[in-house]
């Protein structure tokens, strides 16, 4: 049965996995609110990673109004438009669960050399991407005669 589940969302899009642990990456999902549906950010710091298959799962954490916030997100979710690289993050470690009790300049994450670069090549390929598939939707839409 787990062969026939697995066949059917391989065929589904989904999301690429473009970051590690220890980067600040700015996820944009939707949130539905009274009917209306909008894209939020969160941006902070991925702290974990869940590698189960299918269900893969990504914690970020960030810091707001002093006080520290954990969400954990669907890698596939329909929910998740896009997931944005900021920073690379130099760490040694699987999970960053110790900075939950680190505050301030204690909990900073110094920055992998050549990070900006591939953060830059990572923004161009994103970008290039999304113009050929605004390109293929223009293509195949028949024009109004």
């Amino acid at each position: 049965m787990n062969h026939i589940l697995a066949d059917a969302l391989a065929s589904e899009p989904k999301n690429e996995i473009n970051f590690e642990i220890g980067d600040t990456v700015r996820v944009f999902y939707k949130i539905v609110e009274s009917g209306k549906e909008r894209i939020q950010t969160y941006e902070g710091i991925v702290i974990a990673i869940g590698n189960k298959d299918h269900s893969k799962t990504f914690t970020v954490r960030r810091i707001s109004y002093d006080i520290g916030v954990e969400r954990i997100f669907p890698l596939h979710s329909p929910r998740i438009s896009k997931i944005e690289l900021i920073r690379k993050g130099k760490v040694r470690r699987a999970k960053l669960y110790y900075l939950r009790s680190k505050t301030g300049k204690a909990g900073r994450i110094k920055e992998r050399k050549g990070g900006q670069a591939i953060v830059s090549k990572e923004k161009k390929r994103q970008d290039d991407k999304a113009k050929a598939a605004a390109a293929a939707v223009v293509t195949e839409t028949p024009a109004a005669t």
